[in-house]
């Protein structure tokens, strides 16, 4: 998300194709986005990474649910049209054939989670997608998506000052054999250490340690 701007101003194209070679050069594998960075252009940027990587040996994730989100509003949309058009726009931004994991990355409480996970289990059938992924659902919300079609991975903010998830939805993933995908796991840059400090922009929302 940062290299289109989530946190400070976005990096140049060739930085951020760089950026993505050296990290998987370096034995990172799983490459995860969203439709709502950038809004779309990091899929873009992704997608052209990809070009230059192994498709094979990468794991590619990407997000949908955010119909609007800017500092007006915020729509969520999960309805089974919109899973659609939003997976067939994905793939094509991305340029790939199929999308390793792909989460819904807000829960839509208008539209019947079941409603959701059938839709997202035609694309795994006609395999559009490989797995199918949650994003900050309530346990409850978790286990009525696994019943329709099993959820490999759960996406949540968990860090050192982030351990909500600690008491039911930890324990819920484990007993259904849910992956857990956790971001901002250094605090978005704070547990990042001193050196931090010294290379976060001036516009950066990132929060700085000193130590």
């Amino acid at each position: 998300m940062g290299l289109t701007g989530g946190y400070s101003s976005p990096v140049s194209e060739e930085v951020g194709i760089s950026i993505i070679k050296h990290a998987f050069h370096r034995g990172i594998t799983f490459f995860d986005t969203s439709d709502i960075y950038g809004p779309k252009t990091n899929e873009i940027l992704v997608g052209k990474a990809l070009k230059q990587l192994p498709r094979e040996k990468v794991q590619l994730a990407t997000k949908f649910g955010f119909e609007k989100l800017d500092s007006t509003s915020i729509k969520i949309n999960g309805t089974p049209e919109y899973v659609r058009a939003s997976i067939e726009a994905s793939l094509k931004r991305l340029d790939v054939d199929y999308i390793d994991l792909y989460y819904q990355h807000r829960v839509d409480t208008n539209t019947p989670i079941e409603d959701t996970m059938s839709e997202l289990k035609k694309l795994v059938e006609e395999g559009k997608i490989k797995y199918i992924g949650l994003s900050q659902a309530s346990p409850e919300t978790i286990k009525r998506a696994h019943a329709v079609h099993p959820i490999s991975a759960f996406q949540t903010e968990w860090s050192l000052w982030t351990r909500d998830i600690e008491d039911e939805i930890v324990p819920l993933c484990r007993e259904l054999g849910i992956g857990i995908v956790p971001y901002s796991p250094l605090g978005r840059g704070f547990f990042g250490g001193k050196g931090v400090v010294e290379t976060v922009p001036a516009n950066s929302h990132l929060p700085t340690s000193t130590f």
